[in-house]
């Protein structure tokens, strides 16, 4: 980005504050060699770490367990123009370890779709990036946003 952009990068800690407070995200994968995105709601973990409560059965469990995928939310205002945006990479895993099982039962997310059987996918955040737009910008008189 170009200095005086209108946009304002965001650090680590600002962007994990930032994703807790979005009540759905997308996740970004792999399927048949092609991005895929879908709109799950999340959790974060203490560590940062985003956590999904999904169907055992679905197609999602299968292409996520073991790859790295990517993980957005955003917030937007259009009355304002403005906004932010972080996408956060790594590495997601199934939850097989039986204590977590335990602890994410009582405190992880709740499944907007339940099913009869639902597994915790935890995506640990390697890279983790975000920006802010603030009031947007103008530019020879009109408003211009992202």
């Amino acid at each position: 980005m170009y200095p005086n952009d209108g946009f304002r990068e965001l650090g680590r800690q600002e962007c994990l504050g930032l994703l807790a407070t979005a009540p759905v995200g997308r996740i970004v994968y792999t399927r048949q060699a092609l991005p895929a995105v879908l709109p799950v709601n999340f959790s974060l973990d203490s560590d940062g770490a985003v956590l999904l409560r999904i169907s055992a059965e679905s197609e999602l469990v299968r292409a996520v367990d073991g790859a790295v995928v990517a993980f957005e939310a955003d917030a937007v205002d259009a009355v304002s123009r403005s906004g932010w945006s972080v996408v956060l990479t790594g590495r997601a895993a199934v939850v097989t370890d039986q204590a977590e099982l335990n602890r994410l039962d009582q405190t992880g997310p709740r499944s907007w779709a339940p099913s009869p059987k639902e597994v915790f996918v935890r995506i640990e955040p390697e890279l983790v990036t975000g920006r802010e737009l603030v009031g947007g910008r103008t530019m020879y008189g009109v408003r211009l946003s992202f």
